[in-house]
């Protein structure tokens, strides 16, 4: 199982949202790539996810470049703006509308089985803007994982609901070794931290820049 970004690129009218980025994903891996906050990151998640029309590039998941096939397989968890859940909403509602979708069970005491077994009891009554930040991309990625043909997770951004890279690395090794993919975009100060503290604690982990990749000649004419 592979997901491939070679290339990809967006602009509007006016600018470059997100420069040219090429990036891998196999199964059981971990990818970071970084960059100072803004456009980008929902960006890229949202090309990985066959969910925008590119200025140019191309992604892949498994050699297959149709949006349907990349919807289905790649996963896009808490990205601002696009599959964020309402803040005020209740914990116990957003797993509840995760199991119903996913096909599962989603009656209460269903619900109460998924938060015990995933270790978020403690954390029944809170609103999604109180969970920390670990447990709130723990809660989310696993809600996202267990999606019919889900292979590969892309997370936006986990830190900002708290500098927690040690609890979003944390849920990250533990969907990669299970099988998932998984790709965050972060700040260039939190994947520092993460190529110093990632080899005790993780495996299979890479760290990238956003704009590692030039226009190709083709791409260049168009613009």
């Amino acid at each position: 199982m592979t997901l491939d970004a070679s290339g990809v690129w967006v602009a509007d009218s006016r600018r470059t949202l997100l420069e040219p980025t090429t990036v891998g994903l196999a199964a059981g891996d971990i990818v970071v790539v970084y960059g100072d906050p803004g456009h980008r990151h929902p960006l890229l998640a949202l090309a990985l996810g066959g969910r925008f029309v590119l200025g140019g590039g191309e992604v892949l998941a498994d050699g297959d470049a149709r949006p349907q096939t990349l919807h289905r397989k790649v996963a896009l968890v808490d990205v601002p703006g696009v599959s964020d859940p309402d803040d005020v909403a209740p914990l116990t509602t957003v797993v509840a509308e995760e199991l119903a979708m996913a096909g599962r069970p989603a009656r209460k005491r269903h619900v109460e089985d998924w938060l015990t077994a995933h270790g978020l009891w403690v954390h029944r009554e809170a609103r999604m803007e109180d969970l920390p930040a670990g447990a709130r991309t723990l809660a989310l990625a696993r809600l996202a994982a267990q999606r019919p043909g889900v292979e590969f997770l892309v997370l936006a951004l986990p830190e900002r609901w708290g500098v927690d890279p040690e609890g979003w690395l944390a849920t990250a090794q533990g969907l990669a070794d299970e099988g998932y993919g998984v790709l965050a975009t972060t700040s260039v100060g939190v994947a520092r931290h993460v190529e110093q503290q990632a080899p005790e604690e993780t495996t299979g982990i890479r760290v990238v820049p956003f704009g590692n990749a030039a226009f190709s000649a083709e791409d260049e004419e168009t613009t």
